[in-house]
């Protein structure tokens, strides 16, 4: 299981680190005390009653997460349909958790490292939404991946602990379960997610949130791409 992101505290609560914020709070929850330094990252093993898992926080940055994914599951044997991604998502609006099997890149520099050093795309996804910048943001999708959550702190809490919700469901019974469990429509939940979408604009539209945090420019070479 690995959790995307790139490193240092700079970058530690941005909408493109939430998926490694999903696997941190998934460890707190195994009792996972230590992360050792392997595989281009910070890795642990846990014990589940469907046998070990892996949790794996590359330590590189976004666009070359590859270098770290690749020579784990090659360390540990594991086929792509047996490494689950966890990610954020620009095209699912803000609190949305969808998993899939495959699919494409989306322009995402961390999955497209992934399929290129895994040699495919085949692997498991839980996605988080982050939604798209609204039409008032000023900068680019880069700036907007690379900002913190202008929501509510505990909307953001709420959406990290739906996905490790999810993961633990994929873990227990598979990913087609999870897609089952999760995707379906609880009563009043398209409303719940469109109110979200609204907040989410509200916060980020600087003239009714003229102190939200500016974005932040991506760097050049080595820095984390979108």
């Amino acid at each position: 299981m690995v959790g995307l992101g790139n490193p240092g505290t700079r970058y530690a609560r941005t909408r493109h680190n939430v998926g490694q914020l999903v696997v941190e709070r998934l460890a707190e929850r195994l009792d996972v005390r230590r992360f050792a330094a392997k595989y281009a990252g910070r890795f642990a093993e846990v014990g589940t009653p469907n046998g070990p898992v892996g949790l794996l926080i590359p330590t590189t940055y976004m666009n070359l997460s590859g270098d770290s994914v690749g020579p784990a599951a090659g360390a540990l044997r594991a086929a792509r349909p047996q490494v689950l991604v966890v990610h954020d998502e620009l095209d699912l609006p803000f609190g949305v958790v969808r998993g899939k099997v495959g699919g494409g890149t989306g322009g995402h520099n961390g999955l497209r490292s992934l399929a290129e050093r895994l040699g495919g795309q085949d692997f498991l996804r839980v996605r988080l939404g982050i939604g798209r910048p609204p039409p008032a943001f000023r900068g680019d999708q880069a700036d907007w991946v690379l900002m913190g959550f202008n929501e509510p702190a505990a909307q953001v809490s709420a959406m990290i602990d739906l996905g490790v919700r999810m993961v633990e469901t994929v873990i227990a019974d598979g990913m087609e379960a999870a897609v089952q469990r999760f995707h379906s429509a609880e009563p009043g939940s398209r409303a719940r997610e469109r109110r979200l979408r609204k907040e989410a604009a509200r916060a980020a539209d600087p003239d009714t949130a003229a102190d939200a945090p500016a974005g932040q420019q991506a760097e050049p070479d080595g820095a984390p791409e979108a």
